[in-house]
């Protein structure tokens, strides 16, 4: 071990402690789950990718929060990093149990990460992971965070907001708030009117299919970089998407990952709504689901949500939103999320083929090509929550991967297949 990663090890404890709980308005959770069943690791692997001269996790700024050296502090506190609405918590939080143990279970890691069989302690020393918890239906069996992050944290989702998102379409839906997804989006956005991503239905936006030209490669140089610059340092609000105005096939033809849909989704969401996003959500999924901290979404100098990304949670939290989508959108006997939109979400619109990519696509929403029900929520770097209703299963991983199409991504599904073998699906 280098000097600089000795020097690390002897400090994280105290740098963990001065940063644990955010500030400003937002919360922590109510009460710590027992200590016995939290495993913490004030490094990780590869540290001196993620630490200054000095052997710390240096302070992420606006503009250095996006580079690797400073996504361990930036990855879970972006919503002190730029402006932020609350989702608020409930009065009372929905309990976890807790296994006895985590579970005995090997995986094989893929070949073009060498290959080879490992266990969870292996997974966690090979990535760079900051948060990893798997749970069965009502039981935390692992919960494990590494460089100095803590249960505390609210760590970023990047694009599993995404799948958020469509949830709060399908009950925007149900409310009467928005009469039809084959709508428009300029019906509810009257921003849009005229525009491209006006004139496509809120359907076609859903599935990732307007047919709208975006180029997100994360290149540096692409369309994303366009978008998130208009929302987290420019003007913001529908100039944010009208920039992107080419349509180069009809609505619902052709798939073409590109978050700007999902920005247009936001503004539809909040035309129709007339409130905050935010406080929709808050009300309709984070309180029902009985969250045990308040959550975090970034917003420009609108006020606008950046509905494409940056939602941010404690792991325990995320969890719940995982066994709510696991259990049918149910929370006991309560139907949170109406049935039909659930299954719509999470049926293949496109398929693997279609995409061109391992996942199916739904609304929002990555379809494992097995279509045997089990569904993912996906963010860069490393953002992920699996998701497997047969088997009431869910798994919530975090992490600070340098590059947004890390190989890595392919051993957390290896680990996930792990788990499946573990875990036989439950009756009824």
């Amino acid at each position: 071990m280098s000097t600089r990663a000795t020097l690390l090890l002897a400090i994280l404890p105290l740098l963990a402690l001065g940063s644990c709980v955010p500030s400003g308005s937002m919360t922590a959770p109510q009460a710590a789950a027992p200590a016995s069943g939290i495993r913490s690791n004030p490094g990780g692997p590869d540290l001196e990718r993620y630490t200054n001269n000095a052997g710390q996790y240096p302070r992420a700024t606006p503009a250095t929060w996006w580079q690797p050296a400073y996504s361990v502090d930036g990855f879970s506190r972006l919503d002190e990093i730029f402006s932020a609405r609350v989702v608020a918590r409930g009065t009372a939080s929905r309990p976890w149990r807790r296994a006895a143990a985590e579970p005995a279970l090997q995986y094989s890691a893929p070949p073009m990460r060498g290959g080879g069989r490992y266990d969870i302690d292996g997974y966690l020393a090979r990535n760079p992971t900051t948060g990893l918890l798997v749970a069965v239906g009502d039981t935390i069996h692992v919960e494990r965070y590494q460089y100095g992050r803590t249960d505390a944290h609210r760590m970023v989702s990047f694009s599993m907001a995404k799948t958020i998102c469509a949830i709060l379409v399908g009950l925007a839906v149900a409310d009467g708030a928005i009469a039809s997804i084959d709508d428009t989006a300029e019906k509810y956005a009257p921003a849009l009117a005229g525009s491209e991503y006006g004139r496509t239905p809120i359907r076609h936006l859903l599935t990732m299919s307007s047919g709208v030209r975006f180029r997100e490669d994360y290149d540096g140089r692409d369309d994303t970089v366009k978008l998130s610059r208009a929302m987290l340092f420019g003007p913001g609000g529908a100039g944010a998407v009208r920039q992107f105005d080419t349509r180069e096939a009809a609505p619902g033809t052709r798939w073409y990952y590109a978050s700007s849909e999902t920005q247009v989704l936001g503004l539809v969401l909040t035309g129709a709504l007339k409130r905050p996003i935010a406080d929709y959500a808050a009300e309709r999924i984070w309180q029902p689901i009985g969250a045990e901290a308040d959550a975090s979404w970034v917003i420009d100098r609108t006020g606008q949500e950046t509905t494409y990304a940056n939602f941010s949670a404690v792991l325990r939290d995320y969890a719940r939103l995982g066994m709510l989508l696991a259990n049918g959108g149910k929370v006991g006997a309560q139907q949170v999320i109406p049935a039909d939109w659930l299954r719509e979400m999470t049926r293949a619109h496109f398929t693997s083929t279609q995409t061109g990519r391992w996942f199916g696509y739904g609304f929002q929403t990555w379809i494992f090509p097995e279509n045997d029900g089990s569904f993912a929520l996906l963010g860069v770097r490393g953002q992920t929550i699996f998701v497997d209703p047969q088997r009431r299963l869910v798994m919530v991983h975090t992490a600070v991967r340098p590059d947004a199409r890390d190989a890595g991504g392919a051993e957390a599904t290896a680990l996930w297949r792990g788990l499946r073998q573990h875990f036989p699906p439950r009756a009824g």
